[in-house]
């Protein structure tokens, strides 16, 4: 969540020092130029817009969260690629892996779902997605005690409606 924010911050500085160069080189009659900070004006403050937003959608993540641990494999159906990260965090609105969102539950009906939860020993299995593509997520858990498996499985389902089934404890 740390990356995103310093983004946003970034998208925020570069757009008020386009807008300010372009204010004043407007001043100074330099029209060519003034397009084109206008138009770097309007592409940082778009990229400020969708940071602002992804931003909004890792604090509401953090802000519910299930449980957080320290990595995650991501496998989609074709490839599969490892994350190690500093944060990842379950919520009841999806996860979040370093910077990176994955969203379930917000789009209604036909929108991403959360469908499976699976906790073993080691680690816990989330698959969601919609009728075009699911993903799975493995994540180590880092819990030791039954007690502590069986509190994040209550949590789960009664955060998410899904029931999470528990393996080898």
């Amino acid at each position: 969540m740390k990356l995103i924010r310093k983004r946003r911050n970034g998208y925020a500085l570069m757009f008020a020092a386009s807008i300010c160069l372009a204010v004043w080189l407007g001043v100074t009659s330099m029209l060519e130029v003034v397009f084109a900070f206008g138009a770097i004006s309007l592409i940082s403050l778009m990229l400020l817009v969708r940071q602002s937003r992804l931003l909004n959608d890792a604090t509401l993540i953090w802000d519910n969260r299930i449980l957080a641990v320290p990595s995650a494999l991501i496998s989609m159906p074709g490839r599969q690629m490892k994350k190690d990260t500093e944060e990842t965090v379950v919520s009841t609105f999806g996860v979040l892996i370093g910077s990176r969102i994955y969203r379930w539950g917000l789009d209604g009906v036909h929108g991403v779902r959360l469908h499976t939860a699976h906790i073993d020993q080691e680690r816990l299995y989330l698959t969601f997605g919609n009728k075009d593509q699911t993903m799975r997520v493995e994540l180590l858990h880092g819990m030791t005690g039954k007690q502590a498996v069986l509190d994040a499985a209550q949590k789960l389902l009664r955060e998410t409606g899904v029931t999470a089934v528990v393996n080898g404890w």
